[in-house]
């Protein structure tokens, strides 16, 4: 029985889930776009999420804890220059995961994992909205026609 016990082993051994998530984390920091299975992307936030969060403060100790989960000096020199910059003003929720459909061949279930300040198509959608006017529904009348109403009524009397 699981009770209590959150973490999705993937059908692994430790050691090997373990290396399976430093690689998957290496190529999502490199690449900042990954194709995967759900599970193996889910698992994969619960771990990368953390180490971008202390990819903030650029200290030889936080370097030191986020190499020991890496192993790979390319991916956390990436991680302290380029992605930490990025999300530096964001206070979580570092990556997205979306869900892309089924495997042929077995059937499993796949998905993108991406970091989200890295999206090239969806932030220059979103930023444009926010610069313009903010838009309502309440008073859906246009100010042309509520002058005439009281005129025409004006004319009518006299």
């Amino acid at each position: 029985m699981r009770h209590g016990n959150k973490q999705n082993h993937l059908g692994r051994k430790k050691g090997h889930r373990d290396a399976l998530l430093s690689n998957l984390a290496n190529e999502l920091i490199k690449h900042k776009r990954i194709s995967t299975t759900l599970a193996k992307a889910k698992a994969l936030r619960q771990y990368v999420e953390p180490l971008v969060t202390k990819s903030k403060d650029n200290t030889t100790h936080s370097r030191r804890v986020v190499f020991s989960y890496l192993k790979s000096k390319e991916a956390v020199s990436e991680l302290f220059s380029t992605v930490a910059e990025k999300v530096a003003s964001r206070p979580g929720g570092y990556t997205r995961v979306i869900r892309t459909g089924f495997r042929l061949g077995d059937g499993a279930e796949t998905a993108m994992i991406e970091l989200v300040d890295f999206n090239e198509v969806l932030t220059k959608s979103a930023s444009p909205a926010k610069s313009g006017k903010k838009r309502t529904r309440r008073g859906s009348k246009t100010k042309s026609a509520a002058p005439t109403a009281p005129a025409s009524s004006k004319q009518e009397e006299e």
